[in-house]
């Protein structure tokens, strides 16, 4: 049986032409914007043969997948999630939650803002941001579970309605609208959404107001 060798050096050429093609394709899409930019530039940017690119990072689809993925793999969303099913306080899961996707989206803003507050006319790249949203939602969704187990949410609002509410006061609009376009900073738009969050969902909120 013919044995497969792999050479350390050429693993790593490659894992640098991927970097190269990455890190190029973001700064061209962040500038130009993604619509525009075409797998020649990318190509171009990194000085690499257009079907380098393809081979080594695939189509401007799977490179702007690529570039959100760290955003989507964060550590930051299993350690909330394995804080709050270990959290007896709804108010604190609700800050917990706020707290985790301040940090998320804090941690990858340029790539996050930059490239997803407008959504991409192109089919492929239409699904990747989907596939992220529905992450994004599912995460929250186990929030909402945990808010109904502890019989926390307020009379009259079901699972599913939890979770809208979750998702328009902490989902990612909500921090684009206030950090990007109304100028937040992320601080002030925490602790204002997990407030409004806490209003919206819980039978209890517990939120102080301010003196």
């Amino acid at each position: 049986m013919a044995s497969t060798y792999h050479s350390p050096r050429r693993l790593d050429a490659a894992a640098a032409t991927r970097s190269a093609i990455l890190s190029n394709a973001r700064a061209l899409f962040l500038e130009r914007g993604y619509a525009v930019v075409t797998v020649s530039d990318i190509a171009r940017a990194a000085r690499v043969a257009v079907p380098t690119v393809y081979a080594s990072a695939g189509g401007k689809a799977a490179i702007l997948s690529a570039l959100i993925q760290p955003a989507i793999e964060d550590s930051v969303v299993a350690e909330t999630l394995a804080a709050v099913a270990t959290t007896e306080d709804p108010g604190q899961i609700v800050d917990l939650v706020a707290e985790g996707t301040r940090r998320d989206h804090e941690r990858h803003w340029e790539t996050l803002y930059g490239l997803l507050r407008h959504t991409p006319g192109e089919a492929a790249a239409r699904e990747v941001v989907e596939a992220g949203i529905r992450s994004y939602v599912e995460a929250l969704g186990t929030v909402a579970d945990r808010l109904a187990a502890l019989g926390a949410l307020a009379p009259d609002i079901d699972r599913a309605e939890a979770l809208d509410l979750l998702w328009f006061h902490l989902g990612q609009p909500a921090w684009f609208t206030l950090v990007g376009d109304r100028g937040w900073t992320f601080d002030r738009a925490q602790a204002w959404l997990a407030a409004a969050a806490r209003r919206a969902v819980l039978a209890d909120p517990g939120v102080r107001e301010k003196p």
